[in-house]
């Protein structure tokens, strides 16, 4: 799988799981349920990613993981949707998604984004926050005219082998 490659996964959170099952979830999907320095660094940010579930930011903003490989990005369901479940997505991955040089950017409301940098910067150099409203490459707002629509769609491309691996 080429970098350029996305992969999403949908997790269910409130109230099928709290806010700190949640993160154990995504957690448990990136580090394909093994221990590692990875996992302890995920998992000593617990608290402060739970904040961010409860506040809903991945309900619409990823929480995206970028490494040597696909970029990741994880959503979160919530209320009738996380109770139904139909849209989760929360199998495995088909590649470590903190292989080599990986970051994890947090989606965050702007009212809490400085404690929550200020919090991640304390316990990590690889997780992050980013304004929830903020696109990080690859991520198009919906265009507003249609000549942008048009570009985009010829912009697009598909890696059919890589979508059915995954």
């Amino acid at each position: 799988m080429s970098s350029a490659t996305v992969v999403k996964r949908v997790v269910c959170s409130t109230p099928r799981r709290d806010s700190v099952e949640t993160w154990d979830k995504v957690v448990e999907i990136l580090t394909q349920g093994k221990q590692s320095a990875a996992r302890e660094e995920l998992a000593g940010v617990a608290g402060i990613a739970a904040s961010i579930i409860t506040e809903k930011a991945p309900k619409d903003a990823a929480i995206t993981v970028t490494c040597d490989g696909p970029r990741t990005r994880i959503y979160c369901l919530y209320d009738e949707d996380a109770i139904d479940g139909s849209d989760a997505k929360e199998d495995a991955l088909g590649y470590d998604p903190l292989a080599g040089d990986w970051s994890l950017s947090l989606p965050c409301p702007a009212d809490d984004l400085a404690w929550v940098q200020r919090a991640l910067k304390a316990k990590s150099k690889r997780i992050t926050a980013r304004d929830m409203t903020e696109k990080l490459g690859g991520e198009q707002p919906a265009a507003s005219t249609a000549t942008e629509a048009s570009k985009q769609a010829a912009d697009f491309s598909f890696d059919a082998n890589a979508f059915l691996k995954s």
